[in-house]
């Protein structure tokens, strides 16, 4: 175990954790909401620094980032534990694990259980010819610590990070980030708050801070809504979500419309995977909205996939899936009309 960052010692043993905007208040004994930080004797630990559950060699347009560091390698780690409890998650077998009855033991970290140092991250990430570390598959901000240490090490080896988060930090956790996050896709899960409480045990309001504190701060945003028919799916709803996007954050936000397949509690009796034309209305809402940059998301082939100058509509990075198959720019800008686009090149 490692101190935890981000807490203050309360009266009676307990603690306060300002990792992130559930603000959990533990007794001795206990563990947050996240279930993997526990209150030692009036001491905030974390259970997970070190004990990476995956580390893989990604296309950073897997994360998605389509306008980031295009065709590169981000090598991707995660520990176990979420501060949601999405129904619906896609990675519920290591998000969720901490909570399954009698699982004490948190699992991670070598071959035979052995912590992973940061150092041993970042040499993997250089070894397989990566440009950044990824810190996703689960939540990184319940790993914030190891995420921290790998951080500052990786900008002092040259490489850039990358948070793919539920956008769920404190205002100090993103303060904290700064100078050595470079961009993040955030999950707007939905843009109504109900959705959050029923369906990931979580608010809206502390999201939508986050992507405004996250764009003071300099770091690079796209956006992610995964698309679940009869949950969020809504037009008025997409169009409110859209329209936030433009107005307190930039028209230039791409955003990714992405198609949900059942998983977890959603697997037997949850609604039927996005139809495609589901998505392409979403795409139209985003666009009448003033958004220049909208992508469907898991439909590989889709015409939406590639990116256009929104200027004179030529095709300026073209991808497949997550494969890009053409990078057409010209110092970051289109060079039919030498309109700038938006994002990080190089």
């Amino acid at each position: 175990m490692r101190e935890a960052m981000l807490y203050d010692k309360l009266d009676q043993g307990r603690v306060a954790c300002r990792l992130c905007a559930h603000g959990c208040r533990i007794k001795p004994g206990g563990r947050g909401i996240c279930q993997v930080r526990v209150n030692q004797d009036g001491v905030l630990q974390t259970l997970v620094w070190g004990k990476p559950i995956a580390g893989n060699p990604d296309p950073i347009e897997k994360k998605p980032l389509f306008h980031f560091l295009p065709g590169t390698r981000s090598y991707s780690i995660a520990t176990v534990g979420c501060n949601f409890q999405c129904a619906f998650c896609q990675n519920w077998d290591i998000s969720q694990f901490p909570r399954q009855a009698g699982r004490e033991v948190i699992p991670g970290g070598g071959p035979g259980g052995e912590l992973v140092p940061p150092g041993q991250i970042v040499a993997a990430a250089r070894a397989q010819a990566c440009a950044s570390i990824s810190y996703t598959y689960t939540e990184p901000t319940i790993y914030f610590e190891y995420a921290y240490d790998c951080m500052r090490l990786a900008v002092e080896e040259g490489l850039k990070n990358v948070f793919v988060s539920n956008g769920y930090q404190s205002a100090d956790c993103v303060a904290a980030c700064q100078g050595l996050l470079h961009a993040a896709n955030i999950d707007l899960k939905a843009f109504r708050d109900g959705f959050y409480r029923q369906e990931c045990k979580a608010r809206l309001q502390p999201v939508l801070e986050t992507l405004v504190a996250m764009r003071a701060a300099g770091i690079w945003l796209e956006v992610t809504t995964l698309l679940i028919p009869g949950k969020n799916d809504d037009p008025e709803e997409l169009k409110d979500l859209a329209e936030f996007l433009v107005r307190e954050l930039s028209p230039d936000t791409p955003w990714h419309v992405s198609a949900y397949t059942p998983r977890y509690k959603y697997e037997q009796s949850g609604p039927p995977p996005t139809p495609v034309k589901s998505l392409e209305k979403a795409v139209e809402i985003g666009r009448k909205a003033g958004l220049r940059f909208v992508y469907a998301g898991n439909v590989p082939g889709h015409n939406s996939e590639s990116t256009a100058c929104p200027s004179c509509g030529r095709i300026v990075v073209g991808r497949r899936g997550f494969r890009v198959t053409g990078l057409d720019l010209n110092n970051g800008a289109c060079p039919s009309c030498n309109m700038p686009i938006p994002g990080v090149w190089a």
